[in-house]
């Protein structure tokens, strides 16, 4: 098999329209620059995958072509920039898929698990060579990667997205229709003030032990620019 692909699944920061569950905890400005941290070390990251073909699927209201936010980080990381077009969230993640998986596969991460290990991304991304869907669970009942080689399967319509059921609903349709899966890794978003409250006790070393050793971040930090914002945010 020929190396994976790896696609970044990233909103352009718009202030006010970007992260706005965050927006009463940091404002406007200050939770769009948190999006642009979490999506800047999202591709760093991904980029850091050995042998990786990265690509950037980006929504932006000028279009990824138009937009010179996507432009600057394809061109500073390497990657091939797309835009994933209309639809839901469904809608435009099969869309990505479809055209990039193949029978080589893809795996498909969102940029909102700031602290995920480069080894846990790396780890899902081997899995897809075990089974031709891969899926990694978030804590909030959904998930943050999605991998698939060969046929897309039907688990992108009919979903309640940002609902606690995604990842159950999902995992359903791959038995119902008898599609061998393997699950990733699980780990968390950041959604939330509290989320982020919890993202800087982590970055800080100040989980329990048992926390700690279930969430293993490593030697080297996940999201450095996620966490120098935060330092200059004050968090």
């Amino acid at each position: 098999m020929r190396p994976v692909t790896v696609i970044v699944f990233a909103r352009e920061p718009i202030a006010g329209k970007t992260k706005t569950r965050l927006i009463p905890a940091l404002g406007a400005d200050g939770a769009a620059a948190l999006a642009d941290a979490f999506t800047r070390d999202a591709i760093a990251k991904a980029a850091g995958l050995r042998d990786a073909r990265l690509v950037i699927a980006a929504s932006s209201p000028r279009s990824a072509s138009r937009s010179a936010y996507f432009r600057a980080l394809a061109r500073e990381s390497g990657a091939l920039l797309v835009d994933q077009g209309n639809g839901d969230l469904g809608a435009r993640m099969a869309r990505m898929l479809r055209r990039l998986a193949g029978s080589d596969g893809a795996i498909l991460v969102g940029t909102d698990t700031p602290s995920l290990p480069l080894a846990m991304l790396a780890r899902s991304a081997q899995l897809l060579a075990s089974a031709p869907v891969v899926i990694a669970p978030a804590l909030d009942g959904g998930y943050y990667l999605v991998g698939v080689r060969g046929e897309i399967p039907d688990i992108f319509t009919g979903i309640t997205w940002g609902g606690p059921s995604v990842l159950s609903e999902t995992i359903r349709r791959l038995r119902a229709a008898r599609t061998r899966y393997t699950l990733g890794p699980w780990w968390y978003d950041v959604d939330r003030a509290l989320d982020l409250a919890f993202l800087n006790e982590h970055l800080g070393g100040r989980l329990g032990r048992a926390a700690a050793r279930a969430m293993p971040i490593g030697r080297q930090l996940p999201c450095p620019a996620t966490a120098a914002l935060m330092r200059r945010l004050g968090i």
